[in-house]
């Protein structure tokens, strides 16, 4: 891609945010965060606070891989600057107790770059995961300002590997370090370029899922409807997983429990989920003495679904029907908990990692997950040795945040 092109691509981006915004969407709320930002960074930062870390994500999900990298470096008493490209991470982070500072990162552009970049004024910038800005990068370039990019995974069909990704390629030299999630990450980078600084820290989110499972909340509601049985727990599931899920109940005479955490939680969803499962179905919001005997409880609330993975016997995570691919599987891996999901999940290391150990199921109808229910459900023996398995694999993989931390203080103490 040429730089032409990409400064085409800016323009009919910000075009396309302002065609579609109208009241309350998040297009809307992407133009709004945006307006006046740099009086907004100017107001809000204070002159003397210290060393300013720059941390940027695109949006909820990079959050929460970035999360442990900006825990540990604030306990080294650092001043933390989060920023989000998307609504749907500043707004539920934006009151974020961690960070000294939470703005929206202005679109890139040559001049708002670098007014960007002079207003936080960093001495360490990392972005996390997927994030690359060709004037941002290069503003920071100029500035001799250490920047990382972390828990990054690469895959053969990305622009980087392409003959047209040369502007791509340019923007991976401008990092200081290239922390990847594995050694076939590495080995892509080192095709195209032998010098890449690239080092195999991991996933942070390894670390993130362990520190979540620590600290889980009892829930004495799920306790006193679970009573003794064994259940299934179906967390940001989407339509086309529900329906997946109502067939396979149709079809399986269990004494499992389901629970279902949808990924959109709005009452017109959930309504569709008590229609869809009927009188075997209670909203958690609802739910009383009466309803112990009910097979499916609905989450109709956020923030719930991590802990109640502790509750789970086996999993299911939503996503995986959509060409986006599956959200979190290591929520409930974390507990050893076996999970299913849908056929896209090509795109995650870990799903693919698990999948090929027999950690992990992928199905495409509730005929796969019957069969494979009836693998693993039939056996107690088996279940438990694969729970066993599945809790070494994770903890295995942790690590990857004191990795990267250790590389940001030799850094800073430059």
């Amino acid at each position: 891609m040429s730089i032409l092109l990409y400064n085409l691509f800016l323009a009919l981006y910000k075009f396309g945010i302002r065609l579609t915004a109208r009241r309350g969407n998040k297009s809307q709320q992407w133009l709004d965060g945006r307006k006046d930002i740099f009086t907004h960074i100017a107001q809000n930062l204070r002159p003397r606070d210290g060393t300013r870390v720059w941390i940027h994500c695109a949006s909820l999900g990079e959050f929460e891989q970035g999360r442990p990298i900006i825990e540990a470096l604030k306990q080294q008493g650092y001043c933390i600057v989060l920023t989000f490209f998307s609504p749907s991470g500043y707004e539920i982070r934006k009151n974020y107790e961690q960070a000294d500072y939470v703005f929206y990162l202005p679109l890139d552009h040559p001049k708002e770059s670098q007014q960007m970049v002079q207003l936080i004024n960093p001495s360490l910038v990392l972005f996390v995961k997927y994030e690359f800005w060709y004037y941002y990068l290069q503003a920071l370039q100029q500035r001799g300002i250490p920047t990382l990019l972390v828990a990054a995974a690469f895959r053969p069909s990305q622009p980087f590997f392409k003959w047209y990704g040369g502007l791509f390629r340019k923007m991976l030299s401008c990092y200081t370090h290239l922390f990847v999630q594995d050694e076939a990450s590495k080995n892509l980078l080192l095709s195209i370029h032998n010098n890449y600084p690239v080092i195999v820290a991991g996933d942070t989110r390894y670390d993130r899922v362990a520190a979540i499972a620590g600290q889980a909340k009892t829930n004495t509601w799920v306790e006193k409807w679970k009573k003794n049985q064994p259940v299934w727990v179906a967390g940001s599931t989407w339509p086309d997983d529900e329906k997946v899920l109502y067939a396979f109940c149709q079809k399986s005479n269990t004494p499992y429990k389901l629970i279902i955490a949808p990924h959109e939680v709005d009452d017109t969803h959930v309504q569709q989920l008590v229609s869809l499962f009927g009188e075997k179905a209670v909203r958690y919001s609802q739910f009383t003495d009466a309803d112990i005997d009910k097979k499916v409880l609905l989450v109709d609330n956020m923030g719930m679904l991590s802990s109640l993975y502790q509750y789970g016997t086996i999993a299911y995570v939503g996503g995986g029907f959509a060409k986006s691919g599956i959200h979190n599987i290591l929520e409930p891996a974390v507990f050893g908990l076996p999970v299913f999901f849908g056929p896209h999940f090509q795109k995650f290391i870990e799903a693919r990692e698990m999948t090929a150990r027999g950690l992990a199921f992928s199905i495409s109808d509730a005929n796969g997950l019957q069969q494979g229910f009836e693998s693993i459900a039939h056996s107690e023996e088996k279940r438990l040795a694969l729970k066993k398995e599945i809790i070494a694999f994770m903890q295995s993989k942790q690590g990857a945040t004191d990795i990267i931390v250790k590389k940001s203080l030799e850094l800073l103490s430059h």
